[in-house]
């Protein structure tokens, strides 16, 4: 048993290595390791404590500069407002992003797992649009190709940032504060939108709102019932046989971008589940997808 649960540190540990530390091949390459911040390195807004928990970050992810794109990308993994997976729907989006030029930045938010709801983890990801911007130079980035993508309850939380923004406070302390919270896009894959049954995922609502949230505060987050003129463009992706999240939640949200002429596209595959992240077989078509829409858009061209 000692020899196992030695086995099991000396792996954590040379994963924790090869994760936080540059080898010569990568420095050649010119590819930055990630980097962990804190996203409120004075404290979180309402925090609760002083622990890790109470302490949101960001994992920065950049391509070599020779390769950047000049767009950047806030990442929501999903986790029904209980957890954040960091892994499959983080981490890997982000070398995902990579592989196309775009800087990917991803969020550990307050949760519920953390005894955080509403407003923490929108706090936590207007905070992150606006520090992303904010070091748009550092980053080798346009400050305006900023977008933000979310899977499950990640993406109700990247739809609320599409939806919830606002233009900045020019007269803030912080210099933060003093820029938009608008993603210039969205991407989002099997997201929870709405807050209202029959559609709404339970588990993500009541972590979020509370055992009975009040009729006006789901209208409020429901996010189909909030797109406007100024909504972000939205790429959306889901599987017709997601038992979890139904695929209602992305059909209705781009109708809605529809009615209010935004544009949107949305990819809907026959079989996929829920929580498939970069996905395999069929699904993973996603990607390609995505990027040619990214395209489309100039969020992938070199001209920043």
């Amino acid at each position: 048993m000692k020899k196992n649960i030695t086995i099991v540190l000396l792996a954590a540990i040379l994963n924790t290595v090869c994760f936080s530390q540059q080898t010569d091949s990568d420095v050649n390459k010119g590819v930055a390791q990630p980097k962990v911040e804190l996203l409120w390195p004075k404290g979180a807004p309402d925090a609760k404590g002083d622990t890790e928990a109470d302490k949101p970050t960001l994992t920065i992810f950049l391509p070599p500069k020779d390769k950047s794109c000049g767009s950047a990308v806030v990442i929501c993994p999903g986790g029904a407002y209980q957890f954040c997976a960091m892994e499959h729907e983080g981490y890997q989006i982000a070398k995902w992003l990579n592989s196309l030029g775009v800087a990917g930045f991803v969020l550990k938010y307050r949760h519920k797992g953390d005894g955080y709801s509403h407003p923490a983890p929108l706090q936590d990801a207007q905070r992150a649009i606006r520090t992303v911007r904010s070091r748009a130079a550092e980053f080798n980035i346009n400050p305006d190709k900023i977008g933000i993508i979310g899977f499950s309850a990640g993406g109700h939380l990247a739809s609320t940032a599409g939806t919830h923004f606002d233009k900045g406070d020019s007269s803030a302390k912080d210099p933060n504060d003093r820029l938009s919270s608008r993603p210039d896009f969205m991407i989002l894959i099997y997201a929870v939108i709405t807050m209202t049954e029959p559609y709404t995922h339970l588990g993500s609502r009541k972590n979020l709102l509370g055992e009975n949230p009040t009729q006006e505060m789901i209208d409020y987050m429901s996010n189909e019932k909030q797109v406007t003129s100024e909504t972000p463009p939205a790429f959306l992706v889901h599987a017709s046989d997601d038992s979890a999240v139904p695929v209602e939640n992305s059909v209705n949200f781009y109708l809605a971008l529809q009615k209010a002429g935004i544009p949107a596209e949305m990819h809907i595959y026959e079989k996929g589940q829920h929580g498939f992240g970069l996905g395999s077989g069929p699904v993973s078509s996603w990607t390609v997808h995505c990027a040619d829409w990214m395209r489309l858009h100039n969020f992938l061209s070199t001209n920043n």
